[in-house]
């Protein structure tokens, strides 16, 4: 219930801000493959559809979202118009007031089953890339040696988002984790002030779709829950404090409202 309240109240933020594009500013429309619209790779069952929207950039404009479980794992899956994952963040060559690109799975699964407190907020699976910084300090995704000069790779979190005004009037941050505090936290947690998880499970983009598979050691409360997909931009705060990660820009929501209208495996 405390989820379902937090989304209702950021649902407001979401429609304003899905007026904001990555085609906006630099990051975007500087080749074929980022405005190209493809044909669907497969026929899409199950989960729920969404219209494309031409207004949206064709990486970014969702055109259908599902979660799935076979056995003890959830399959996250999110199809767009274009080539998923072709654009990616322009560099801007430090931290404070970098970008953040993401697909993004809002559910209602409670954040203590991925290892956060009991009612934490809204718990959302995201794939996401940020050339400016590194928060996967356990793995190499380009097994070059350096384990901190990854996060332009896309790559899979756990976040727990909350209302914050110091986002924008109805803002949404990644909740922060405030100086002091011992909150419960997921072993995986990669030690930045946040509710963030970095597990290590790879995203997989393949033509116009984006798929995660998470293994649960209770697939219960998954198989229960609803869902939505978004794609959205997020920014890190010019002056690297408290809110320190703030929904900036959403690309494009699903449902239209942020409903959670998906039901896992239908």
């Amino acid at each position: 219930m405390h989820s379902r309240i937090l989304i209702a109240g950021a649902a407001a933020l979401f429609a304003v801000s899905a007026q904001a594009h990555p085609h906006q500013g630099r990051d975007a429309r500087k080749s074929d493959p980022a405005t190209e619209r493809i044909a669907p790779s497969h026929e899409h069952k199950g989960g729920f559809k969404a219209a494309p929207n031409t207004a949206v950039l064709a990486p970014f404009d969702i055109v259908h979202a599902k979660i799935r479980t076979e056995g003890n794992v959830a399959i996250f899956h999110m199809a767009v118009s274009g080539r998923a994952g072709v654009t990616r963040p322009t560099s801007t060559g430090r931290f404070e007031g970098s970008k953040v690109f993401s697909y993004v799975w809002p559910t209602s699964i409670d954040a203590y089953e991925v290892g956060f407190e009991r009612g934490a907020g809204i718990l959302a699976l995201a794939v996401t890339s940020h050339p400016d910084f590194d928060d996967t300090p356990l793995f190499d995704e380009t097994r070059d040696g350096n384990r901190a000069n990854d996060g332009g790779e896309w790559h899979m979190h756990w976040v727990v988002l909350g209302p914050d005004e110091a986002c924008g009037p109805g803002g949404l941050k990644v909740k922060d984790i405030p100086e002091g505090a011992r909150p419960r936290l997921p072993r995986t947690w990669p030690g930045v002030p946040i509710l963030i998880d970095s597990p290590g499970w790879q995203p997989q983009f393949t033509g116009d779709t984006v798929e995660v598979r998470v293994p649960f050691d209770d697939i219960t409360p998954v198989k229960s829950a609803t869902f939505d997909g978004v794609t959205a931009g997020l920014r890190v705060n010019a002056s690297a404090h408290a809110p320190l990660l703030c929904v900036a820009d959403v690309f494009k929501i699903a449902s239209g409202n942020l409903s959670l209208p998906g039901k896992v495996d239908q």
